[in-house]
């Protein structure tokens, strides 16, 4: 994979993941909040973008989105592949639940 391609998919993730976030939070903001493990204060600043900082941000070159497990339980309890993975996932819920949200520093 070229560094040109890494880059264009990079640029491609953010927009996606900057207008799902938008959307969730301006559908249901406290459900958006927990799920995306984000501060009310940068709930704030996504709803607010407009489009033409939507692009300019996701043109980046720098992944805006990270993910939310970064424990070994976290990660093993998401990718349980045992039969029951119901009782796995509401855990992993429970646990990334309990981690601070991301917030201006």
């Amino acid at each position: 994979m070229k560094t040109t391609d890494t880059y264009n998919d990079i640029k491609e993730v953010n927009l996606a993941y900057l207008m799902l976030a938008q959307n969730m939070i301006r559908a249901d903001r406290e459900t958006a909040i927990f799920r995306l493990g984000i501060s009310a204060e940068i709930a704030d600043m996504l709803d607010h973008l407009t489009p033409g900082q939507v692009l300019k941000m996701a043109g980046s070159n720098m992944l805006l989105c990270n993910f939310r497990f970064d424990d070994t339980l976290l990660l093993n309890l998401l990718a349980n592949h045992e039969r029951d993975r119901s009782i796995g996932h509401m855990h992993a819920v429970i646990l990334a639940a309990g981690k601070p949200v991301e917030s201006m520093a």
